[in-house]
């Protein structure tokens, strides 16, 4: 049987049914269109949604849906509570068999033999539940009695109020690859709500698809290669959301990839592009709030190519701004003929000694230290008048006092010249604007022009992003017109943003221009001769 499905031939107008089978699946259903496209791509991945949100938000309506949208097969519906037993999932025990002393399920119209399956309040699963849901929903397998069975399900659509809390459950959260945060519709849809035919169309059969063709989908996604760019993309993500303290395990990354090729494949695309990684943000998060982040840091790189970032931009800008700045007002300190630095010295003419020593008066008199064996012998700096010294340190009738085992008369202390209160004053350097090499101001020049050339190509870059944005998603099976509108914003916030940053790199460029101009007048009018 396997083998069978696997020999089909691969799916006649894939795109075109697909879109007709989205058509009828978001039929009838405001702001649903995210939510359905997103369970569709999970279940051709191989993969399972979560819908978290409120009741009465259709989130069942999108698992019915999704069923209609695969050719005939069994579709299951159970709303669990904590109270839940085995048999409400996996079928009751076959009384004949347990005569037999055989453990077996009678599985026939349950989950074991479902195609696709909603589970509303999933996280109400008990223990008794848990591992087998588990086994079920990653191998695709049912252990029944003494037998491990493959099972016919495609996909799983799981729904909750809230988010798990117990650790025991974060296993089971983490095999729900796609994750949607269903809303109550907003107040400006609400008449339309109001409004709605509840006659909603069924696909074609024709257009439903078969157990062969989702294997032959994602086998042939396998060989669909990541672009340098998403694959540069991705890797720029992974240790931004440990900045940020997003927890994804190595499963999900590699279910994510396997994901974003099923929907290049399905797409008609030779390769994942920059666009599908906006499905990162309904896979990566683990709560509503952190798919924000992840949303808003896609939207930052997505459209923009693999060379410069506005962030990486606008530090560059302020460093050449203040580069200019220092340039502009750096000085030298001038010499003199005999290349000696020079100082200006008190009297206001320049000198090339670096400070010069005064000898301190107070109202006209001489002041003097005290004697040596004084700690402070300046007396704080205010020194020490022939009288006060006189009065203070020596012999009233002798004028003398006992220094270094000698007596020194006042006379011959004052006459000591290393007695005497001396400042020191320290010289500023005599600094005057510094006159750049030519050679110094092309190379800024240079520099500041190749920024340009990088900058003026990003410009071009994201403004053919933003021309090409409308052609080459509004066919996109997955992206949803609200992203084009999101991301022709963001694409146009950054062109002008770049147009910013263009004009003051410019300004930063006619300076030095001006700059060579000013210190370099001979050399300018050569060039301009």
């Amino acid at each position: 049987m396997e083998e069978n499905r696997l020999n089909t031939p691969p799916p006649m107008d894939l795109k075109p049914r697909l879109l007709r089978l989205l058509g009828c699946m978001e039929s009838g259903l405001i702001e649903r269109e995210i939510a359905a496209r997103l369970t569709l791509l999970g279940a051709l991945s191989g993969e399972h949604t979560l819908l978290i949100g409120p009741p009465g938000t259709a989130k069942s309506v999108l698992a019915r849906r999704l069923h209609l949208a695969f050719e005939p097969g069994h579709y299951f519906e159970r709303l669990l509570t904590r109270f839940s037993v085995p048999e409400e999932l996996f079928g009751p025990l076959s009384i004949k068999a347990l005569e037999n002393d055989s453990y077996q399920r009678l599985t026939e119209r349950y989950l074991p033999t479902a195609n696709i399956a909603f589970l509303d309040e999933v996280f109400k699963a008990n223990s008794a539940i848990l591992n087998t849901l588990l086994t079920l929903l990653n191998e695709g397998e049912f252990d029944n009695g003494d037998c491990r069975v493959k099972v016919p399900l495609i996909s799983v659509v799981g729904a909750s109020n809230e988010l798990p809390e117990d650790d025991d459950l974060q296993a089971l959260y983490d095999r729900f690859i796609c994750r949607y945060n269903v809303q109550s519709i907003a107040d400006e849809n609400f008449t339309a709500l109001l409004e709605l035919d509840d006659q909603n169309p069924e696909p074609l059969s024709a257009d439903r698809l078969s157990h062969g063709d989702v294997d032959h989908i994602q086998q042939a996604a396998r060989a669909i290669p990541l672009s340098e760019d998403a694959l540069t993309l991705i890797k720029a993500l992974r240790p931004y959301l440990a900045t940020q303290n997003i927890v994804v395990s190595d499963r999900r990354w590699r279910k994510v990839v396997k994901l974003l090729k099923v929907a290049a494949y399905t797409n008609d695309q030779a390769e994942v592009s920059l666009w599908d990684c906006c499905l990162l943000q309904h896979c990566l998060w683990n709560t509503p709030a952190e798919k924000e982040i992840i949303q808003q840091w896609l939207s930052t790189q997505i459209g923009t190519g693999r060379g410069f970032k506005t962030e990486r931009l606008e530090k560059l800008i302020i460093t050449w701004e203040n580069t200019l700045q220092t340039d502009q007002n750096s000085q030298t300190q001038i010499r003199n003929d005999k290349n000696e630095p020079l100082y200006l010295g008190r009297d206001g003419k320049q000198t090339s000694e670096k400070s010069e020593q005064e000898w301190v008066r107070r109202d006209g008199l001489a002041l003097y230290l005290s004697p040596p064996d004084q700690d402070d012998r300046s007396n704080d700096n205010q020194g020490y008048t022939e009288r006060e010294l006189t009065e203070d340190f020596f012999d009233q009738h002798y004028q003398q006092c006992h220094i270094n085992g000698h007596w020194q008369h006042i006379d011959q202390y004052i006459a000591d010249s290393s007695n005497r209160l001396i400042h020191h004053h320290k010289n500023p350097p005599c600094m005057e604007a510094t006159l750049h090499p030519e050679s110094f101001i092309q190379g800024r020049l240079e520099e500041t022009s190749k920024l340009a050339s990088d900058i003026e190509a990003l410009h071009q870059t994201i403004a053919q992003g933003y021309d090409a944005i409308d052609q080459a998603l509004k066919q996109h099976l997955w992206i949803t017109a609200c992203f084009i509108a999101s991301a022709k914003q963001t694409l146009n916030d950054n062109l002008q943003k770049i147009s910013v940053y263009e004009s003051r790199l410019l300004t930063v460029t006619t300076a030095y221009q001006h700059l060579s101009e000013h210190q370099h007048p001979a050399n300018s009018a050569s060039k301009t001769a």
